[in-house]
């Protein structure tokens, strides 16, 4: 190739601190430097006049080629960095990244192109650990956040219901007269509630430190839709105000479905618990059942304050609570574990709601859960 100045020539090449291939415009390896013997484990006169693509994985040769005349006829340098994802071969079979930079010339009327090759498999390996070193770092800090902000909840949602449940019982001491029953039921009632508002709570926190952990084991089975309706209904029932009532579905003896039984029990008493929580006394809170071959979807209805248009966005993301129920208990997690599970096993959730006016939320589930 190179017949003048040979020995100043191969000083120099042997001077770049990198692999260096020269080809023809044809792509024939014209030259190498030891970098190259060694980055790809030929020696020189096992790839000397051999076509480039013996550098290159195969999958690669025909993209390759269109790309190299292009090259060619644009005429520029293109530096390392510039393009991404490029592969070289070794001798053994090995696939390994590489940088290249392309650096065309003409000399005696021919054109050539020296490529300066560098392996970054190395490199690579050093910013993949680094990628997972900040990962692991942003969830431990996550992680961190998380357990602040539980803390900070269960604080403050378990301090004023132990408080009510301490006064009521101090106060039921001092109704001992057979006419001050209705002053003692009133207390019980308060206890009652303000049991059931734990265990919610606690049922919620444990379902939301599954679903983090991913510790979820689903147990899918056959059971009949109103056996589960019936318990959360009962259940719902010691928590209504006064004067509310739940509309209970029609025409579901018949509907079953193949899923796991206290996770839809979860889910309904959840939104079951929020009309109930989010609605005024004297209101109505209808719960429709439809089922079809494959879906049972399930409509909770109530005449509540609502959700502001300007937070439905929101209203899935962990610990979100809209600004008109700042002042009504409540973690903020509960829709969240719905849309959860709901999308672990592979149901849906939308709502529509209008501030003071209530809030309807549809869900629905595959009759039979996939495995």
């Amino acid at each position: 190739m190179f017949n003048q100045d040979q020995e100043i020539f191969n000083i120099l090449l042997e001077a770049v601190s990198e692999g260096v291939i020269i080809v023809d415009n044809h792509q024939k390896i014209m030259e190498v430097n030891s970098f190259a013997e060694t980055i790809f484990g030929y020696a020189k006169n096992e790839i000397l006049d051999k076509e480039l693509n013996l550098l290159i994985p195969s999958h690669f040769h025909s993209s390759h080629s269109v790309y190299f005349e292009k090259f060619v006829k644009r005429g520029k340098r293109r530096k390392m960095g510039e393009a991404v994802d490029i592969f070289g071969l070794k001798k053994d079979g090995t696939v390994f990244p590489v940088e290249v930079e392309l650096n065309p010339f003409t000399i005696y009327n021919k054109t050539y192109v020296m490529a300066m090759v560098r392996d970054i498999s190395e490199k690579q390996k050093i910013e993949e650990r680094t990628q997972q070193l900040k990962t692991a770092l942003s969830k431990e800090k996550e992680l961190n956040e998380l357990k602040t902000q539980f803390l900070s909840l269960v604080s403050h949602e378990f301090k004023t219901p132990l408080s009510g449940i301490l006064t009521s019982s101090q106060l039921l001491g001092k109704y001992t007269l057979t006419e001050q029953q209705e002053k003692r039921d009133k207390h019980i009632k308060t206890i009652t509630d303000k049991v059931h508002y734990l265990n919610n709570i606690l049922n919620d926190f444990l379902s939301f430190e599954k679903l983090e952990s991913g510790k979820v084991n689903y147990r899918f089975a056959h059971f009949k839709l109103s056996k589960v309706i019936n318990e959360v209904v009962y259940n719902a029932n010691m928590l209504l105000k006064e004067g509310q009532q739940i509309n209970y579905p029609q025409d579901i003896d018949d509907f079953s479905m193949f899923q796991d039984e206290k996770i839809t029990e979860l889910i309904l008493s959840n939104l079951l618990y929020n009309a109930i929580n989010y609605s005024p006394e004297h209101t109505t809170i209808d719960i429709e059942v439809k089922q079809n071959s494959e879906t049972t979807t399930f409509k909770i209805k109530d005449q509540g304050i609502g959700i502001p248009e300007k937070d439905q966005k929101h209203i899935f993301e962990r610990y979100f609570r809209a600004e008109n129920v700042l002042n009504t208990q409540g973690t903020g997690i509960g829709l969240n574990i719905v849309k959860n599970h709901l999308e672990n096993i592979g149901g849906t959730i939308s709502f529509s709601s209008k501030e003071n006016k209530g809030s309807t939320f549809i869900i629905t589930f595959p009759n039979t859960a996939q495995q």
